[in-house]
């Protein structure tokens, strides 16, 4: 059995190393818009969960710092007789968005995504937003950027918005 010889080894070495040049750019790529690809679907798991919640209780939850405040009741305002939880933000990747007065309800969603999301609701409506690597994708917003929400250390680009009318 013959083996190759030391220009055969050379020529093999040269020519993977240029297919591993051609190849690293396009598979950088493809790992941006997976990971792009990712934000759009848990921005879109919570844009399902917000409208199911809010079907339930006729409102969104409120915001708090950019968080869903629909987490553990921290205190209770009354008005007209009528006693009403005070919510905490729910933790990014941690916690779940669920109907906390029926434990045998299942979840709107059973952990919020985690990552970087910014949140913000009048409980009429809301903004759901996230960051996009890619500035060619179809979501990346030039608007939104100019709003200056915070999504974990950059500036959201893109995100979905639903306002009541009338409201």
């Amino acid at each position: 059995m013959k083996f190759f010889d030391r220009s055969e080894l050379k020529a093999i070495l040269i020519i993977f190393t240029f297919l591993i040049l051609i190849s690293t750019p396009n598979f950088i790529i493809s790992l941006r818009r997976a990971r792009d690809a990712q934000r759009k679907a848990d921005v879109g798991s919570i844009q399902d969960a917000l409208y199911r919640y809010q079907a339930d209780f006729g409102t969104f939850p409120l915001s708090i710092d950019g968080k869903i405040a629909a987490c553990e009741p921290v205190s209770y305002k009354e008005a007209d007789g009528i006693k009403t939880p005070v919510f905490s933000s729910c933790d990014w990747g941690k916690t779940s968005l669920a109907d906390l007065s029926d434990s045998s309800y299942p979840p709107y969603l059973k952990v919020i995504p985690g990552g970087s999301y910014y949140y913000v609701s009048n409980g009429y409506g809301f903004g759901i937003y996230g960051t996009l690597e890619g500035k060619a994708e179809d979501e990346y917003d030039e608007s939104i950027i100019k709003e200056g929400f915070v999504c974990g250390e950059k500036i959201c680009n893109f995100g979905k918005i639903y306002a009541e009318k009338n409201k």
